[in-house]
């Protein structure tokens, strides 16, 4: 009796394990998983020389979308692993922006210069110097801490700054979508990264409804699905050939 006690507690044990290891697994596959797919859009960028075929305007969403997310965090406590995961994207993108900042400035033809403190709306997230881009985000994160500061008891806007850091988020694809239409080429973009964005996007809406997670994440997670199949499309209709003109 007492050794089918013993081998009971064993495999108990062994199953406890193994569901802690799937745990964390799939905890570190959330945090950094968000930013997989654009490691390949960097280094196609980066062998390129050229970030034209990339939407950078994909940056500025998922900048706005985690800053929002994390003072969402404020005012309702969500996983931790979500936070962190906003954390590690910010960081990705500024990056990324980075990146895109520095061979536009070098290949660029004119002479004039665009800074944010201009504060010129026909500029915005078009500035010759990366350090405005940082400014932005600098500049947001003030506005939205001192906003949620004042309001940080209020329901309503706890919940509303919620629904707009995950629809921020689930719009991300966009810019590229609309990028890829004025082209009506998807060259220049990487077709991994909307590969992985596929099945990323698949497995964090999985994660967000068994996780239980407030509503606005999986709707999230469902409306970026829906963007990366109709990117997909417009790789079948379009290809990766060079960017039709219009003269």
């Amino acid at each position: 009796m007492a050794d089918s006690d013993s081998g009971s507690t064993l495999s108990n044990l062994v199953l406890l394990f193994i569901f802690s290891l799937f745990s964390w697994i799939a905890s570190l596959l959330m945090v950094f998983g968000g930013a997989a797919p654009y490691i390949p859009q960097y280094r196609h960028i980066q062998r390129s020389g050229n970030p034209e075929g990339f939407s950078t305007y994909v940056c500025l969403m998922l900048l706005v979308a985690n800053i929002l997310r994390l003072f969402f965090w404020l005012g309702r406590h969500f996983e931790l692993t979500l936070l962190w995961q906003s954390v590690v994207l910010i960081i990705t993108m500024l990056a990324l922006q980075h990146l895109c900042c520095s061979l536009e400035t070098s290949t660029r033809v004119s002479t004039k210069k665009h800074f944010f403190t201009d504060f010129e709306p026909r500029y915005f997230w078009n500035w010759s110097r990366f350090v405005d881009y940082v400014q932005f985000c600098l500049f947001f994160s003030v506005f939205c801490l001192v906003i949620t500061y004042l309001l940080i008891d209020s329901q309503l806007y706890v919940e509303s700054l919620g629904f707009a850091a995950v629809l921020t988020e689930a719009m991300l694809g966009v810019p590229q979508l609309l990028q890829n239409f004025k082209n009506k080429s998807t060259a220049g973009m990487s077709v991994k990264m909307v590969l992985l964005w596929s099945l990323g996007d698949t497995f964090k809406t999985a994660y967000f409804i068994i996780n239980d997670t407030p509503m606005q994440f999986w709707v999230c997670g469902i409306i970026q699905i829906c963007t990366d199949i109709a990117i997909f499309l417009q790789v079948f209709i379009y290809g990766q050939g060079t960017p039709k003109k219009y003269f």
